[in-house]
């Protein structure tokens, strides 16, 4: 993994209205890697070829709402920061979010520019904070499994 380069965060945006998604597109695709999804179903193929750090799904979509998308792909992509986006305001739908979607952030449509900048922002540091997290589990089980293997030698020797 080398830091020289700046990799963009890999923000995956769904929504139903064609319209939305190329708003979404030229505002943020200097800043990152914008993949766009126009249903949960073209949602999870993307998933399925890109490794993605952010979701950000609407509510409102034909076939399935944002937070059955997000609810369902939790088993194979539990990793990407969850935020939902919702042209009304639906208490249940944000409670739904919370507990079954596991959503990070819970935004009103039409989005706010500067403040969505900000919880992609943040977000994207809880990501990090997370994989960074896992990481060093990993390196932590891994050197006490070496330590234990040495105790072992020396007590056989």
């Amino acid at each position: 993994m080398s830091d020289s380069k700046q990799e963009k965060i890999r923000i995956l945006y769904v929504d139903d209205e064609e319209n939305n998604l190329q708003a979404f597109k030229a505002t943020f695709r200097r800043d990152y890697k914008i993949f766009l999804a126009i249903s949960a179903k073209e949602a999870k193929e993307v998933l399925k070829d890109n490794e993605i750090d952010l979701i950000i799904t609407d509510q409102r979509m034909p076939e399935e709402t944002g937070v059955e998308f997000l609810e369902s792909i939790i088993p194979d992509y539990p990793n990407p920061i969850r935020i939902l986006l919702t042209g009304y305001t639906d208490i249940q739908a944000v409670i739904d979010a919370i507990n079954k979607g596991q959503v990070y952030h819970y935004l009103t449509k039409p989005w706010e520019e500067d403040y969505l900048r900000t919880v992609i922002k943040n977000a994207f540091e809880v990501y990090s904070l997370r994989r960074e997290n896992e990481r060093l589990t990993q390196a932590l089980i891994k050197s006490n499994e070496q330590l234990e293997f040495l105790l072992r030698q020396n007590l056989l020797s």
